[in-house]
C-alpha cells in the first residue's frame, strides 16, 4: 500500500540520483563540461585565491654575478555569495489516497511530478548559465488599456508558458498586482505575453521582468564575465586579467572572426580554447559560410549526448539563451561550479522531505542547491558579436 512514508523512500533512494545526474550533465553541453567541486567553499561563501601573471624570480645573470630576486607568484582573492537554487514539487493528499492502492497509478504520478521538475530546472538553469547573475529575463516596453495583463516584451527567449514573474518598474519597484504572476501564454511573433494578473497601471520602457523572487540572486553566469564593473569582488581597472576578448565584427560570421579570438586567447593569455557556443543565428550563418565557401561539416558526439559541429577540433554548438548576435569562445577547464553540496531535498524532523502545507491538503518537496559558477582566468575567454545578424 502506498503511503507518506513510501512515497518519501521512493523520492530519496529512486528519483533523486537521477535529478541529480540529469541536472549536472543533462541541461546543455557547456554545464556538461563544467566541473563541481566542494573546494573553496567557506560558510556561505566561496573565496578562491586566483593566480595570475608569471613568477618574478626568473631571470639571467653573470657567473659570479647575484642570483635573481624573489619574486613569487601573484594571487588575487575572489569572492561570491553561493546563489540558493530550489525546485518544488507538489502532490496533493488526495491524489496520494486515490493512488494508494496501486502502485503502478502511484509511480505515474510521481514520474509526473520530476518531469516537471526537471523540466522547469533544466530551463532556469540553462538560462542562468548565459546569463549576468541579475535575474533580468527580459524588458517590458508596453501594454494597452484594453488588455491589461498583457504585457510586450524585448525578447520571448528567456521565457516561457507556465513562469511564475515578477515585473519592476523604472524605480525598480514591483507593479502592483504584477508580483508573482504567472505566464498563460506568450505570442512569439509580436512578443506579447499574456499574464495571470492585471498590471493596475500602465507599464512603458524600461520596465523589467524577472522570476519570481530571483532579482540578483541567480547564478553568475557568462555575461557577468563579459560586462562592465567589479567582478568577483575585484575592480577591472585594478586587475587587467578581469578583462576577457570582446570584440564587435562588422564583417560577418567566418572562420577569420573566429580563428582571431582563438589566437587572441593564445598569444595573450597562454590559454586554449575549448568549447565554442553561440546562438542559433550565427550557427546558421556559419553554416552558410561554409557552404558558399564549400567546406564540409564535421561533427563529433559529446558527453551527455549531445552532438556539436566542429571547428578545428573544437565542438561547436548552439543555445537558445546565447544572444542572437552573440558568440562565446570558452576555456572550459578555468570554470568551475562550486557547491555546497550536491541536489538535495530539503528535510524536516526525522528525515522527512514531504511537509504539509499549513492549512492545507497538499503536500511538497523541495529540491535545493547552493552553488556558484566562477572563472579564474576571466582573460582566457572570449566573445564575438556579429553585428550583421538580423
Amino acid at each position: 500500500m502506498v503511503t507518506i512514508s513510501s512515497a518519501e523512500n521512493a523520492l530519496k533512494t529512486l528519483y533523486l540520483g537521477v535529478l541529480a545526474e540529469q541536472l549536472n550533465v543533462g541541461v546543455n553541453p557547456l554545464l556538461a563540461k563544467i566541473g563541481q567541486t566542494t573546494a573553496d567553499v567557506w560558510g556561505k561563501e566561496v573565496v578562491k585565491l586566483a593566480p595570475y601573471g608569471v613568477n618574478g624570480g626568473v631571470g639571467s645573470g653573470t657567473e659570479s654575478g647575484d642570483l635573481p630576486g624573489c619574486a613569487g607568484n601573484n594571487y588575487a582573492q575572489f569572492k561570491l555569495t553561493l546563489k540558493n537554487f530550489y525546485g518544488n514539487i507538489e502532490i496533493s493528499d488526495k491524489a496520494i489516497r486515490a493512488s494508494a492502492n496501486s502502485a503502478g497509478a502511484f509511480v505515474n504520478l510521481l514520474n509526473s511530478e520530476m518531469d516537471g521538475l526537471l523540466k522547469s530546472s533544466k530551463f532556469n538553469f540553462g538560462r542562468m548559465l548565459y546569463g549576468d547573475g541579475s535575474g533580468l529575463i527580459a524588458t517590458t516596453v508596453t501594454n494597452t488599456s484594453s488588455k491589461t495583463n498583457v504585457i510586450t516584451v524585448d525578447s520571448v527567449k528567456n521565457l516561457m508558458e507556465g513562469m511564475v514573474i515578477d515585473v519592476y518598474d523604472t524605480s525598480d519597484a514591483i507593479v502592483s498586482n504584477l508580483a508573482a504572476s504567472r505566464v498563460i501564454s506568450i505570442d512569439r511573433a509580436t512578443k506579447e505575453i499574456t499574464l495571470s494578473a492585471s498590471a493596475s497601471s500602465a507599464l512603458g520602457a524600461g520596465y523589467k521582468v524577472y522570476v519570481q523572487n530571483s532579482k540578483g540572486n541567480e547564478l553568475t553566469g557568462l555575461e557577468a564575465i563579459f560586462g562592465t564593473g567589479e567582478l568577483y569582488g575585484l575592480s577591472r581597472a585594478d586587475y587587467s586579467f578581469l578583462n576577457p576578448y570582446k570584440v564587435t565584427d562588422t564583417t560577418g560570421v567566418s572562420t577569420e572572426a573566429i580563428q582571431a579570438a582563438i589566437d587572441s586567447i593564445e598569444e595573450v593569455a597562454g590559454g586554449t580554447i575549448d568549447f565554442i557556443v553561440s546562438s542559433y543565428k550565427v550557427r546558421r550563418a556559419y553554416i552558410e559560410y561554409l557552404a558558399l565557401n564549400r567546406t564540409n561539416l564535421d561533427y563529433m558526439n559529446l558527453d551527455g549526448g549531445f552532438k556539436a559541429l566542429s571547428y578545428s577540433g573544437i565542438p561547436f554548438v548552439a543555445d537558445r539563451f546565447v544572444d542572437d548576435k552573440t558568440m562565446y569562445l570558452l576555456n572550459t577547464s578555468d570554470f568551475k561550479l562550486h557547491q555546497l553540496c550536491d541536489w538535495r531535498w530539503i528535510e524536516g524532523e526525522g528525515g522527512t522531505v514531504l511537509h504539509q502545507v499549513a492549512n492545507k491538503a497538499v503536500y511538497t518537496a523541495t529540491l535545493v542547491k547552493y552553488a556558484d559558477l566562477l572563472c579564474e582566468r576571466p582573460m582566457g575567454q572570449a566573445k564575438i558579436t556579429f553585428s550583421t545578424i538580423a
